[in-house]
């Protein structure tokens, strides 16, 4: 398994997704936290089965919201560089990478 590490905003989109849908519906921001957490798994332990994507990165989906993360594939960890939703802008965090 891979070292993972969060760019500050990649952390920052992930903490405002959560509040968002905890607002929307008790218990539903725990949900997508772990939705986040178990795709952050799969890429460090499986760093190349998320799908090639733009600029050298890789993407997982999240299960049951429209997100994937986004990351590089580095020599000694994993650079989480986004959260990504499926329909709002997807490429909007190309000035990170």
């Amino acid at each position: 398994m891979k070292p993972v590490r969060f760019l500050e905003e990649a952390q920052y989109e992930i903490l405002e997704q959560i509040s968002y849908y905890e607002r929307m519906q008790k218990g539903l921001g725990d949900r997508f936290r772990e939705s986040v957490e178990m795709a952050t798994a799969l890429a460090a332990t499986h760093p190349t089965l998320g799908s090639p994507w733009k600029l050298r990165t890789r993407r997982v989906f999240t299960k049951g919201f429209p997100f994937s993360l986004v990351y590089r594939i580095e020599p000694n960890q994993l650079v989480i560089f986004a959260l990504a939703h499926f329909k709002r802008r997807p490429t909007y965090w190309h000035s990170r990478g």
